[in-house]
C-alpha cells in the first residue's frame, strides 16, 4: 500500500507549490539577455545576473592527496585505560591507545614521536571486533575499534593531561 501513499504525497506537494506566494520582485532581463536566450539558452542562463549556476566537479583521490592539508589529524584518538593496560604499563612500560581504523605502525610511531616526544621501541596493533550486546531489551552491536600497544624504553614515560 506504500505505492498509493507516495502518489498522494506528490499531489499534495504540487498543490503546496502552486499555492505558495510568488516572488514580489521580478528581475528585468536586458535586451542582450533576451538575444542570448534565443540563440543559446544555456549560456544565457549562466551569464544572466539573476541566475547563479554552480558546476559540480568530481575530485579524484590523486587531487585529494595533492591538496594542502589545513588541519593535521592525529591517528591517536585517546589513551585506552583498562585494568589490563595498567598492569602492562607497570610491568612492561607499555602504553595502550585507541587509534584510527586506517592507522599503521609507522603512522602511530610518528604520532607518538610528535605528540609525546618519545621514541617507541615497538608498536603492536590489535583490531577489536564488533560485539553483540543487548540495549533496552533489543539485540544490538557495540562497535569495535583499533588498539595500539606502544612499547617504550625503560626510562621513558608518557604524561597524560588530567
Amino acid at each position: 500500500m506504500a505505492l498509493f501513499s507516495t502518489k498522494t504525497e506528490k499531489k499534495h506537494d504540487a498543490a503546496k507549490i502552486a499555492s505558495a506566494p510568488k516572488a514580489t520582485k521580478a528581475v528585468k532581463k536586458t535586451t542582450a539577455d533576451k538575444k542570448a536566450a534565443k540563440s543559446k539558452p544555456m549560456e544565457a542562463a549562466i551569464t544572466s545576473p539573476a541566475v547563479k549556476v554552480v558546476k559540480a566537479t568530481k575530485v579524484t583521490k590523486a587531487e585529494v592527496a595533492i591538496a594542502p592539508v589545513t588541519k593535521i589529524v592525529s591517528v591517536i584518538i585517546a589513551p585506552h585505560m583498562t585494568e589490563k593496560a595498567g598492569i602492562q604499563h607497570e610491568a612492561l612500560n607499555v602504553y595502550t591507545f585507541k587509534v584510527l581504523g586506517t592507522a599503521t605502525k609507522g603512522s602511530i610511531t610518528k604520532a607518538i614521536k610528535s605528540e609525546y616526544k618519545v621514541t617507541p621501541v615497538k608498536v603492536n596493533i590489535v583490531n577489536i571486533p564488533d560485539r553483540p550486546i543487548t540495549y533496552r531489551g533489543r539485540p544490538s552491536t557495540a562497535s569495535g575499534f583499533k588498539k595500539a600497544m606502544v612499547f617504550l624504553k625503560k626510562g621513558d614515560k608518557i604524561e597524560f593531561a588530567a
